[in-house]
């Protein structure tokens, strides 16, 4: 049942009628109820859900939250989330149906208008650990020394994230991620981002290459 708020279609919220609904970053978006369609899925409409279904199983296994602040500027129409699977969507999903898999050196999981650091690198460190290291980021209006590092490694072969936010910030200039113990011999593959300190803002994701957890 849709619910009214204020006059005819002012802040309807829910379905009335063929009428839908909703509210996106405090805007009301009022939208048509689609058809049902009879026909079968063409191939390309088939192909296309098995695409949206790897990005969105991805980008929501333990790193939701964070993917909806690295894209809340990027569409102004969507939620963080939804752009981020759309962005990924379009450019990071590799391979052939029905085995689509994600392009992880193009995924992005943030995209704003922070500066990058200089020479953003990774490391495997002893313990099942990563080394995440930075260089200083000079005469940019772009970037505060209190913007949060947003470190995030992903395995793979177990399907697991790990992900640090805000443990050091952007002079800290390095940070040793601690990996669980089965992470061990197994290969992760890794990104730098950074947030403002209000988590407002963000950078463009960096991948920083797959790495081998010693």
């Amino acid at each position: 049942m849709g619910k009214l708020t204020g006059g005819p279609y002012y802040h309807l919220v829910g379905r009335t009628g063929n009428n839908v609904g909703r509210v996106v970053k405090g805007k009301n978006v009022f939208s048509m109820r689609p058809a049902k369609s009879n026909r079968p899925p063409s191939e390309l409409q088939l192909n296309q859900r098995l695409k949206f279904a790897a990005v969105t199983k991805w980008l929501g296994s333990g790193i939701s939250d964070f993917v909806a602040l690295g894209f809340q500027d990027f569409d102004s129409e969507m939620t963080g989330f939804n752009a981020a699977v759309q962005y990924n969507l379009d450019h990071a999903v590799t391979g052939s149906a029905p085995n689509y898999v994600i392009d992880y050196p193009n995924a992005k999981l943030s995209r704003g208008k922070l500066s990058l650091p200089a020479t953003p690198e990774v490391a495997s460190a002893a313990g099942q650990a990563l080394e995440f290291t930075w260089g200083a980021t000079v005469g940019s209006l772009n970037a505060k020394p209190t913007d949060l590092a947003v470190c995030i490694a992903y395995c793979d072969m177990l399907d697991l994230f790990v992900m640090s936010v805000g443990a050091v910030t952007r002079v800290a200039l390095e940070y040793e991620l601690d990996l669980p113990a089965d992470f061990a011999g197994e290969s992760v593959h890794c990104w730098l981002a950074f947030l403002s300190s209000n988590k407002k803002l963000a950078s463009v994701s960096t991948y920083l290459g797959a790495v081998t957890v010693t």
